[in-house]
C-alpha cells in the first residue's frame, strides 16, 4: 500500500457516521491499522463495535469528506497525524483519550517540544492581558512552546508574547475547537496565519467544523496534554481554564496559577486552584524552575541575556517623580480618578496631565466608569 492509500483508511475510518474516537480507538486495538479494521467480516467488527457500527464501517465511504481531507493535506505547510504516525506528539500518547488524527498547520516538529500551555479568561483586564503575554514571552526564551487555544483575551496574549519572542524563543502551538479551517475568533484570523508561519494550528476536528459548544472541552484536554505544566492567569470560577487545569493535575501535569484582587471576579478561579493546591507563581522564573527539574536535559538553558524576570520587564521608569508616585498610587486594583486624585494630593485636572502619558506609553489603562487599571507591574 501507498502512504496515500494508508490515509485515505484513516480518513474513512475517521468519516464513518456514528463511530466516536472511543470506538475507532477499540477497533485499532482489535485489528491493528484501519485497513486491517476494513478487511475483517461483519462479524469480527460487531463483536467490537455492534452490529449498527459495523455496518456503518462497511459502507460506502463517505468520498467527498475523504477528498477534501486530502486536497487539504497537499497544502503547504498542511498536515495529518494519526497515531500510528511518528511526528504524533508523544505526550498525546500518555492521555487517556488520544485523538486518533490530528490536523496541523505550521511545523508538526513544534509538538514534540517540552510545552507550557497559558490559558484564562476571554474578557481579560488590561493586568491580565499584560501577565500572560510577559510570562509567555520569558518562557518561551526557555525553552518552553507557548500552547493555548486561540480564543479571545488570554490565550491572545500568551500566542502574542510567544511570537514576540521570536527566535530567540521556542514557537507557540495554538490549539482550536472547530475545524482547522476555520479561525474562531474571526478578529484573530492575522494571529492564526502568523501562528501558522513559525509555530503550529491544531485540531482534531474534520474540516469545516464550526465553532460548538460541546468542542471546547475536548479541545482543552489536547491543551493540557500537550503541555508539561498549565499556567492559569486570570480564571472566573466557571471559566474553562479550571477545565483545562483539573484535566492537567488528573494527568500528572503541573499546574499553576497567578493571584489577582480579591475584589476581582476573574481572580477567583486562580484562588479557587491554589486552595486546591495549584503553585502560586508571581513570576515567570517560578515555573522554569519548577518545570526544569522534571525535564532535564530535555529543556534547553537560554542565554543569559534572554533570562530577565518578569519584574523586570515590567519595572516602573523610576525617574520620573510624578508618574512614579502615581503609578504607586494606582497600586493593583481598578480605582476611581477621584479616588486616586484624593491619593496623590493632586487635583483632577493635574493628574490627567500626568495620567495621558502613562495611558500613551501603554503603563495604565481607562476602564468604564471613569477608573483607572495599572498595566504591568
Amino acid at each position: 500500500m501507498t502512504e496515500d492509500d494508508d490515509l485515505i483508511d484513516w480518513l474513512r475510518l475517521a468519516a464513518t457516521p456514528g463511530l466516536g474516537a472511543d470506538r475507532q480507538r477499540s477497533l485499532l486495538a482489535a485489528f491493528g491499522l484501519p485497513r486491517h479494521i476494513f478487511a475483517a467480516g461483519r462479524s469480527a467488527l460487531t463483536g467490537v463495535v455492534g452490529s449498527a457500527a459495523a455496518d456503518a464501517l462497511l459502507a460506502q465511504p463517505r468520498q467527498d469528506w475523504i477528498e477534501r481531507a486530502r486536497a487539504w493535506a497537499a497544502e503547504d505547510g498542511s498536515h495529518i497525524l494519526t497515531l500510528a504516525d511518528e511526528a504524533y506528539p508523544r505526550a498525546l500518547l500518555d492521555i487517556a483519550d488520544p485523538p486518533v488524527m490530528l490536523y496541523v498547520k505550521g511545523d508538526p516538529a513544534l509538538l514534540q517540544r517540552p510545552m507550557l500551555a497559558i490559558v484564562g479568561a476571554r474578557t481579560a483586564t488590561p493586568q491580565g492581558d499584560s501577565n500572560a503575554e510577559a510570562f509567555a514571552q520569558h518562557l518561551a526564551t526557555q525553552g518552553f512552546a507557548i500552547v493555548s487555544g486561540l480564543a479571545a483575551g488570554i490565550d491572545t496574549a500568551a500566542h502574542r508574547g510567544a511570537l514576540i519572542a521570536g527566535t530567540a524563543g521556542a514557537g507557540t502551538v495554538a490549539v482550536v475547537g472547530t475545524g482547522i479551517d476555520r479561525i474562531y475568533p474571526a478578529r484573530n484570523a492575522t494571529l492564526a496565519r502568523e501562528i501558522a508561519a513559525c509555530g503550529a494550528i491544531v485540531s482534531e476536528f474534520p474540516l469545516g467544523t464550526p465553532p460548538l459548544q460541546h468542542n471546547f472541552p475536548r479541545r482543552n484536554r489536547i491543551i493540557a496534554g500537550l503541555a508539561q505544566g498549565v499556567l492559569v492567569v486570570e480564571a472566573a470560577l466557571n471559566s474553562g481554564s479550571l477545565i483545562t487545569a483539573r484535566l492537567a493535575a488528573e494527568g500528572g501535569r503541573e499546574v499553576f496559577a497567578i493571584p489577582g484582587s480579591i475584589h476581582s471576579p476573574l481572580s477567583r478561579g486562580c484562588h479557587r486552584l491554589i486552595r486546591d493546591g495549584a503553585k502560586l507563581v508571581e513570576t515567570a522564573e517560578d515555573v522554569v524552575e519548577e518545570l526544569r527539574g522534571r525535564l532535564g536535559a530535555r529543556l534547553p538553558t537560554r542565554a543569559a541575556k534572554h533570562g530577565t524576570t518578569l519584574q523586570a520587564s515590567l519595572a516602573i521608569d523610576g525617574h520620573d517623580d510624578d508618574a512614579a508616585r502615581v503609578m504607586e498610587a494606582i497600586g493593583h486594583n481598578p480605582v476611581d480618578l477621584d479616588t486616586l486624585a484624593q491619593r496623590c494630593g493632586l487635583t483632577v485636572d493635574a493628574l490627567y496631565a500626568i495620567l495621558l502619558p502613562l495611558e500613551l506609553d501603554g503603563r495604565i489603562a481607562s476602564l468604564p466608569g471613569s477608573r483607572i487599571q495599572r498595566v504591568g507591574r
